[in-house]
């Protein structure tokens, strides 16, 4: 795993803006800015793609220790930094406050998931007869006669 993963991988788990990675480079005296913060979130194959370097990962880390847990003058409980970080990610226009929507199901058989029901009334499969005296069938290899241009005589 490269540090642009690592690197992608806590942007999106901790959901953090740009902005806010910035910030927390800043707590130890790294300066980057966004543009070169992008560099690193970008496609491989992108002609601005820059790989992060082991420097720029271990100071956000030791930022973001910092940023979450705070300084011995001045502690903080990570749980209400990410909290916070949640609350300030902006909602879509599209959700409008709207209640989520979960159909009652009419059948009660019907919403035990992956169980079948007791009474099963989808469409059978047909029935086939085992016939025993049916004649076995003659593989296509077998009637195949190979002619090699010599006649036999039997």
């Amino acid at each position: 795993m490269t540090n642009n993963d690592i690197f992608k991988k806590l942007r999106v788990a901790l959901m953090l803006r740009d902005d806010q990675i910035v910030e927390i480079l800043e707590l130890v005296d790294f300066r980057i800015s966004k543009s070169e913060l992008g560099a690193f979130f970008r496609d491989e194959k992108h002609p601005n793609y820059m790989e992060c370097g082991d420097q720029v990962l271990r100071n956000f880390l030791n930022g973001l220790v910092i940023h979450l847990r705070g300084t011995k003058e001045n502690p903080k409980n990570p749980n209400e930094v990410l909290a916070k970080h949640k609350a300030e990610i902006p909602k879509k226009e599209n959700t409008k406050d709207r209640p989520e929507f979960k159909s009652s199901p009419k059948d009660p058989e019907k919403s035990k998931g992956d169980q079948k029901p007791k009474s099963f009334t989808g469409a059978k499969k047909p029935f086939k007869k085992n016939n025993a005296k049916a004649t076995p069938k003659v593989q296509v290899v077998e009637k195949v006669q190979f002619k090699n241009g010599k006649n036999k005589k039997s």
